[in-house]
C-alpha cells in the first residue's frame, strides 16, 4: 500500500482486537477509509468490510482492496505485464508533475502517463480498473520524491526516485467468510445514513490539512481529468474549493457528532489523536450519547514532517519540534456487558474513569 499520513498500520492489532471483543460482528463499516488499510485488515480477518471515502483515489483503493477479490489476480498479472511493455508517452502529466513539479522523475512520469492512458482507452469494468489503477499508483509511490505527502516535493531527487517504475499485483484477498466487500465514494454523513453494519470504525481528519491536498497527484491519476493546477506544488485547483467540515476547527465537532448520531451500527470504534481539533475527552462525550464508552491510549511516533524538523522557504533548518511522539486514542462505544468485560481485559478503561482523559 502507499505511504499514507494518518495510516493506522501500527494500530491495526489494537483495532482488530477491539472489534473482536464485540459480540456477533459480521459486517464492519469504515467511514473514512483513506488507503483502505483498516478495511483490508477487516476483510482479511473474515468480516464483510464496507469502505467509504469522499476522495476518488481512496475509493479506487477501496474497490481494489475491499470490493475486489483474489480471483482477479491472474488476469491482473497478465494485464500488468502487457501494460509494463508500453513505451513512455510524455505529455501533460509529465510536464505538470515531473517537470513543473518534481514528484516523479520524467522517465517514470512518462511511463505512468502511457499506462494511465492505456487504462482509460480500454474502459475496463470498474473493479478491474480499480485494481490496475492501484497497481499504478503504488508503483509510482515506490519511486516518488516526497516525504510521503504531496503538499510539496523534495528539493533534491530522492534516491528511490531514480529507480524504474515496476507494476506489481496488489495484495488482493479472497472473499471474506462473512460476504462480499463494498466500496463507496460518499460524504461521511451520507454513508453513515445509507450503509448499515454491525460496527462502524471512524478515523476522521484531525486538523486543517485536507487529504485531497495531501494526495492530489493520486486524485488526478484516479480521475484522469487534466485539472487546472496552482502553486509550486501544482495542486489541483479544486483543492481550493472541495472542503470538509472536519478540516475546520469550528465545524469539526458538530460534523463528528452528526456522524456519530446518524450511523446505523450497534457498536462504534473511533480513533483520534491528542493533536486534533477536538480534545479526546470531548470525543468520548460525543460517543456517550449513544452508549457507554471505553478508551485505550496508545503511544505513537508523530508524522514524518515532525521528524524532519522546521525549515524556512530556503530549506534551512530554523527550529526544533517540541515533541516526536503523540497519543492515539481508541474509543469503543457499546452497551454490551460481555464486550465491556473483554475490553477491560485488553487494557481499556471506562471513559469516565480513564486517567488519560483527565
Amino acid at each position: 500500500m502507499i505511504k499514507y499520513l494518518g495510516s493506522k498500520r501500527r494500530l491495526l492489532p489494537q483495532i482488530l482486537a477491539a472489534i473482536g471483543a464485540l459480540p456477533d460482528v459480521r459486517t464492519v463499516l469504515d467511514l473514512f477509509s483513506g488507503s483502505a488499510r483498516v478495511a483490508h485488515a477487516c476483510k482479511q480477518a473474515g468480516y464483510r468490510a464496507i469502505a467509504n471515502d469522499h476522495c476518488r483515489y481512496a475509493a479506487v483503493f477501496a474497490r481494489c482492496y475491499v470490493a475486489a477479490d483474489a480471483d482477479l489476480a491472474p488476469l491482473v498479472q497478465s494485464l500488468l505485464s502487457e501494460l509494463s511493455k508500453l513505451p513512455a508517452e510524455p505529455g501533460w502529466f509529465t510536464e505538470t508533475y515531473c517537470q513543473q513539479g518534481r514528484y516523479l522523475m520524467p522517465h517514470n512520469g512518462a511511463r505512468v502517463e502511457a499506462i494511465r492512458e492505456a487504462i482509460a482507452r480500454r474502459a475496463f469494468e470498474p473493479l478491474l480498473e480499480a485494481v490496475l489503477l492501484t497497481a499504478l499508483m503504488e508503483a509510482a509511490d515506490r519511486v516518488d520524491s516526497t516525504t510521503g505527502v504531496q503538499m510539496a516535493f523534495l528539493k533534491q531527487w530522492a534516491p528511490r526516485a531514480r529507480g524504474d517504475l515496476e507494476l506489481r499485483v496488489p495484495d488482493l484477498l479472497p472473499r471474506a467468510a462473512h460476504g462480499n466487500g463494498e466500496a463507496h465514494e460518499l460524504e461521511a454523513l451520507d454513508a453513515a445514513v445509507a450503509l448499515p453494519a454491525d460496527v462502524a470504525y471512524l478515523d476522521p481528519p484531525y486538523n486543517q490539512h485536507k487529504y485531497l491536498g495531501n494526495y492530489h497527484v493520486w486524485e488526478t491519476l484516479a480521475r484522469w481529468d487534466r485539472p487546472a493546477v496552482f502553486g509550486v506544488a501544482q495542486k489541483r485547483i479544486d483543492c481550493k474549493t472541495r472542503g470538509s467540515a472536519f478540516n475546520s476547527s469550528v465545524r469539526a465537532g458538530p460534523a463528528l457528532q452528526n456522524v456519530i448520531d446518524a450511523v446505523r451500527c450497534k457498536h462504534l470504534v473511533v480513533s483520534f489523536s491528542d493533536e486534533g481539533w477536538l480534545r479526546p475527552r470531548d470525543v468520548a462525550a460525543m460517543l456517550q450519547r449513544r452508549a457507554p464508552v471505553f478508551v485505550l491510549a496508545c503511544d505513537n511516533p508523530r508524522y514524518v514532517g515532525a521528524r524532519i524538523g522546521i525549515h524556512n522557504l530556503r530549506g534551512e533548518k530554523v527550529g526544533a519540534v517540541s515533541h516526536l511522539r503523540n497519543r492515539e486514542f481508541l474509543f469503543v462505544a457499546t452497551d454490551d456487558e460481555v464486550a465491556g468485560t473483554r475490553l477491560r481485559a485488553l487494557g481499556y478503561e471506562p471513559a469516565n474513569e480513564a486517567s488519560a482523559l483527565a
